[in-house]
């Protein structure tokens, strides 16, 4: 994890070292939100052009093993809600990995794969070789919130393995009574839930979107300068 106030506090640091500027804790927030989302999805895209390349034998040097640490942190599983005739996946899935029927995988099909392999009795989905379709795709980068599951006499103890959304981060905080000023509350604080190599990634590209803000053109580029020779040198 990468802690909010450790950047948050950076963040303020630069855009008030030469008098620039401020950000409040909710405009912070709203950034960190942002920012985080966007490094998160970048992962998979730099995934898979890392998969297109030859990997390297190096222990901490190989960009594959790297982006699946990274990507290990929102791992994880549970239930499927029947809510009939459709099973609902849970709410902060991001992308779908293996469903399964007790210990049984299911097989993913399209619908009209669906159509021909149910005409035969010797294809036709059983509770031994159950299969689904995903339902419900609201956009093409949205997770689906549904998915069918044949044969429909499977209600229950279906269980998916996916990739979660990261948390929304959070700096909480309470007011000065005297000053007016802002004061880190850890207890209502949601810290990033990227890795931890990732701090400076996060500092620099809250910093991009703060000279938006700020209307500050200097900031906006020396961030967004700094962020683009990140990526060069991660991908060179």
């Amino acid at each position: 994890m990468v802690n909010v106030d450790t950047v948050y506090k950076t963040v303020l640091y630069i855009l008030n070292k030469e008098q620039r500027g401020y950000i409040t804790p909710d405009e912070f927030n709203r950034l960190g939100n942002q920012v985080q989302l966007e490094i998160f999805e970048q992962y998979f895209e730099e995934l898979n052009q890392q998969l297109r390349i030859p990997e390297n034998d190096s222990e901490y040097a190989n960009r594959v093993k790297n982006l699946d640490e990274k990507i290990a942190i929102f791992e994880t599983n549970g239930s499927l809600a029947y809510v009939g005739p459709h099973f609902t996946f849970p709410v902060n899935t991001h992308r779908i990995g293996t469903l399964e029927y007790g210990e049984k995988e299911l097989q993913r099909l399209q619908r009209n794969e669906y159509i021909l392999i149910n005409k035969s009795p010797l294809t036709k989905p059983t509770t031994e070789y159950p299969v689904y379709i995903l339902e419900g795709i609201g956009s093409p980068t949205a997770a689906p919130t549904k998915t069918l599951i044949y044969p429909t006499e499977i209600i229950s103890n279906v269980t998916v393995y996916y990739i979660r959304k990261p948390d929304s981060p959070v700096w909480g905080y309470t007011v000065d009574g005297g000053t007016g000023g802002y004061i880190y509350a850890g207890g209502s604080s949601t810290q990033f839930e990227l890795h931890s190599s990732e701090e400076t990634n996060i500092i620099l590209q809250i910093l991009m979107y703060a000279g938006v803000i700020i209307r500050d053109p200097q900031i906006v580029q020396t961030a967004a300068r700094m962020v683009q020779q990140e990526e060069v040198n991660e991908k060179s």
